[in-house]
């Protein structure tokens, strides 16, 4: 829980500007809009640092979106250049020549092509931009801490503004910036496999970040589960392991 949301969004606001006069002074700032809190939140932030000039939303139906009129509200409530991409021939394309090779595509992989060629389109615009781009990372920290993310899908990009942030203070964040209630506190899902987060992971995020801040959780079970997500899915926060010969090899 932050104890200063003013404070905090200044402070994230530097941080911005910073990297991007570090990275990118004449760079665009790229990133997928779904229409829920992470990106409305981020993309809030983003205008806010560098001018709604310099933010670029991407939005990514694969095929038919039922929520995309959300999408349209954020990327118009913040007046942000935005592009629409449909990916659905992009993914179906993929999926049939694995077939085509005779690959297994189980159903992890039908979930987890969609964020991967996602991130493709959002390095595609930005390079495509004559000034120039840098991908911006959605992901808080409470998604980052179970792996709830697709590797080199959703959790890439170039940085990261949420990641330091739980479920319950970046909708702190999204009230203080005055973003409209239906993003903020709309019920967060993936979009990929027709549940919501809390249904697919099997807890709430209040229970979540609960347990990140305090390290209490009562359920025994639902304690263990959490703790094994984590475990077993910290390569995705780690930099790509690479092997160094010894001095004596060199």
């Amino acid at each position: 829980m932050l104890t200063n949301v003013e404070k905090t969004v200044e402070e994230i606001t530097v941080w911005i500007k910073e990297y991007f006069e570090k990275n990118g002074p004449r760079c665009s700032a790229v990133l997928g809009i779904s229409g829920g809190k992470d990106s409305s939140v981020t993309a809030a932030l983003l205008a806010r640092a560098l001018g709604k000039e310099r933010v670029v939303g991407v939005m990514m139906p694969n095929g038919i979106q039922p929520d995309i009129d959300d999408s349209k509200l954020v990327v118009e409530f913040l007046g942000i250049r935005n592009y629409t991409v449909n990916i659905y021939e992009a993914v179906e394309g993929l999926k049939n020549a694995l077939s085509e090779a005779g690959s297994n595509i189980s159903d992890n992989t039908r979930i987890n092509i969609p964020p991967r060629i996602r991130m493709t389109t959002l390095y595609a615009i930005a390079q495509g931009l004559e000034e120039g781009g840098r991908v911006i990372n959605t992901c808080n920290k409470s998604e980052d801490y179970i792996g709830y993310s697709t590797k080199f899908g959703d959790s890439a990009g170039d940085m990261s503004i949420l990641a330091a942030f739980t479920v319950e203070e970046v909708l702190q964040i999204g009230d203080y910036l005055g973003l409209p209630a239906k993003l903020v506190h709309k019920t967060p899902s993936d979009g990929l496999c027709g549940l919501s987060d809390e249904d697919k992971i099997g807890f709430t995020y209040n229970t979540l970040d609960r347990y990140i801040a305090t390290g209490v959780c009562e359920d025994v079970e639902i304690k263990e589960k959490i703790d094994r997500m984590h475990r077993y899915n910290l390569h995705k926060l780690e930099l790509m392991p690479h092997f160094e010969p010894s001095s004596d090899c060199r």
